[in-house]
């Protein structure tokens, strides 16, 4: 038996042994290098070009985004401890400025894509507490670390299929900050769906979401593909929140949200 396969491998040339390691996981850093190098030939028949391959042949594993993945204990709160945890009271203060200085804004959001807002303003400010805050970690090295790592490498491996493709574009590059999961933007983005839900907010062209305009839209784009009706509500029991509940996995973000949203929307 042990002849047969070596004679395949032979006749297959690297393909078996280089599919195998590409499609192999690890629980620590020792194995990143190796796994990286492997994963090229994957990404690459995926399309990835060369900036995006250069850009995985550079990521670090990095151990912060582990521990953050290992960590997330915010999420197994109640909800009133989560919303105070979350500084949901600032949150919602804060959003009713915003919602006011950023009026023309919203109004043309919610005209295009049928968002009120409110919960837009929400996510806005868990996310990043209104643009102040979106992380200082390689975004590349994030999504790297996390496709190689053994608890989620399915659904990270497309994320970094997505990270490479948006650095081949121009829209990420090998030195891109965000949060320890790869999310960037201010509302945070995974590339992913930056690439299937970002848009341009400002009409000046491109996409940044680092820009507020162009964030906040591709957020009500995001909702508005995941089933949002325009005009019905989104607590609870109502037509929207399944849109909330694809923003995120968390029931009790799900429920912050809304609540949050519904407050700043004043209904």
């Amino acid at each position: 038996m042990r002849r047969i396969v070596i004679c395949l491998f032979l006749i297959l040339g690297l393909s078996a042994p280089v599919y195998a390691a590409a499609a192999s996981c690890g629980k620590t850093g020792d194995g990143f290098d190796s796994w990286k190098a492997a994963y090229a030939a994957e990404a690459k028949a995926q399309g990835v070009g060369r900036k995006g391959l250069a850009a995985l042949a550079g990521a670090d594993y990095s151990t912060a985004t582990i521990k953050a993945d290992r960590s997330q204990r915010s999420f197994k709160l109640g909800l009133e401890a989560f919303m105070e945890k979350r500084g949901a009271a600032t949150i919602v203060a804060r959003g009713k400025k915003l919602k006011a200085q950023n009026a023309k804004l919203f109004a043309k959001i919610e005209k295009r894509y049928g968002v009120p807002p409110g919960p837009l303003i929400a996510i806005w400010g868990m996310e990043t507490a209104f643009g102040t805050y979106m992380g200082k970690q390689n975004t590349i090295s994030a999504v790297a670390t996390l496709a190689y790592d053994c608890r989620r490498p399915e659904f990270f491996r497309e994320q970094l299929i997505a990270a490479l493709t948006l650095v081949d574009k121009g829209m990420l590059s090998t030195a891109s900050k965000g949060a320890m999961h790869g999310e960037v933007g201010q509302t945070q983005f995974l590339p992913k769906n930056v690439l299937l839900y970002g848009v341009s907010g400002g009409g000046a062209g491109g996409i940044d979401l680092d820009d507020k305009a162009d964030a906040l839209a591709s957020t009500a784009n995001f909702l508005r593909a995941h089933g949002w009706v325009p005009g019905a509500g989104y607590q609870q029991g109502e037509p929207n929140f399944a849109a909330i509940q694809g923003w995120n996995a968390a029931s009790v973000y799900q429920q912050a949200l809304a609540i949050m949203g519904q407050e700043i929307d004043g209904n």
